[in-house]
């Protein structure tokens, strides 16, 4: 599939990914960090000492106080950006498919910040642990593999067809743990950043203790909350047999219009609970259905996270 147009390309170059916390990486990038460093930002002043550059020092501060000062200077650094993309079973529901859309929003929002010069870590959940059936799902599975693996450090926008080649690999399969995913993913994070989360949020152990894991361990986390159109406003029902698409487990329903209006009342108290969780641990937060607009949502979204 065409993760994105070339006409939405060239207008998600002209943002950037801000983060509250400046970059405390220590390769250069394009943002600013408490490094001292050669950069055009003036930040300081300190006591010249035998042996400093003397390009450095300030001679009009001289002039006044008779005194040798060395400026200072902000150091540009890397923002590193972390995206969880969900591709446990659910997400391959819906029309348009949730994870479709998903990998849609990764690959632009990784693109702008490869723009930005960041590195860019795609984390996806859960790990393909299972032993494929036959080889052409053992092959499958090997190139799905090295896409993931390729990833995971991601910089310059050299490397952007690249990076949306192996996104395209990704498939949505077999059951996830959301929270450990997200919890694992904060221990191993060598920095934290900006963090990126891409999900139904539909896990049933829930999702606070992994979205509490970012935040604790220093992220900036934004949640994207993905769901169907099915799923936010069914149309069909009847004498109904559903069946979880990631555990297989079957339930024999009458779902009637009262029950309808039940559903899509609780469709939407989950919802609402989701956004007051995120907005008291200052995690921003929306949901988008799968047929949403994608340029619409992502100028209108990346607006409001810079």
């Amino acid at each position: 599939m065409s993760l994105l147009t070339p006409e939405l390309l060239r207008r998600l170059e002209q943002f950037q990914l801000l983060a509250a916390r400046r970059a405390k990486s220590s390769a250069r990038g394009e943002r600013r960090s408490k490094a001292r460093g050669q950069s055009v930002e003036f930040a300081d002043h300190r006591n010249y000492v035998s042996g400093d550059d003397f390009r450095y020092l300030d001679w009009n501060l001289y002039a006044r106080l008779d005194r040798l000062f060395l400026k200072l200077y902000e150091e540009e650094r890397e923002l590193p950006v972390t995206i969880f993309l969900d591709a446990s079973e659910s997400m391959a529901f819906g029309e348009p498919r949730k994870f479709d859309f998903a990998r849609q929003v990764a690959a632009a929002v990784g693109y702008v910040a490869l723009c930005g010069f960041d590195r860019v870590n795609l984390r996806v959940f859960p790990d393909l642990s299972v032993e494929p059936a036959d080889d052409a799902e053992r092959r499958s599975q090997s190139r799905e593999l090295a896409a993931r693996g390729a990833l995971r450090a991601v910089r310059g926008r050299k490397s952007a067809l690249t990076f949306f080649q192996n996104i395209n690999q990704l498939t949505a399969k077999r059951a996830a743990s959301f929270n450990d995913a997200l919890r694992r993913g904060a221990l191993e994070a060598r920095r934290t950043g900006v963090a990126v989360v891409l999900s139904d949020f539909l896990d049933p152990s829930g999702y606070e203790a992994g979205l509490s894991a970012l935040v604790g361990r220093g992220f900036q986390v934004n949640a994207v909350q993905i769901l169907s159109p099915e799923e936010l406003n069914p149309a069909t029902y009847g004498d109904l047999r559903l069946i979880d698409s990631e555990t297989g487990a079957q339930q024999e329903v009458t779902f009637g219009r009262y029950r309808l209006n039940a559903y899509r009342k609780a469709v939407l108290n989950y919802c609402q609970r989701l956004r007051e969780y995120c907005s008291s641990r200052g995690i921003n937060v929306f949901m988008a259905a799968s047929d949403t607009p994608l340029e619409e949502l992502l100028l209108k979204q990346l607006r409001e996270w810079g």
